[in-house]
């Protein structure tokens, strides 16, 4: 398993829930959460066998920004 955290601009709740099925359909996310309070919105998924341009991908199809945070 392993964790990836990228930078958002999810704004709100109303926008978590509705990556919820986008996430969701991506095979390989097993728990995921944003922290709204932050100041870069931090996407933290716990997965196994997935790439984060994938993750990067659905996001920005979906309208979002979205950009995996470095070590």
């Amino acid at each position: 398993m392993e964790i990836l955290v990228f930078k958002t601009n999810v704004e709100d709740k109303k926008q978590v829930h509705k990556l919820y099925p986008l996430l969701k359909a991506l095979q390989g996310i097993l728990r995921w959460n944003i922290d709204l309070q932050d100041i870069d919105k931090v996407l933290r998924i716990e997965a196994v066998s997935i790439s984060p341009r994938i993750i990067e991908t659905a996001l920005e199809k979906a309208g979002y920004f979205c950009k995996e945070l470095e070590d």
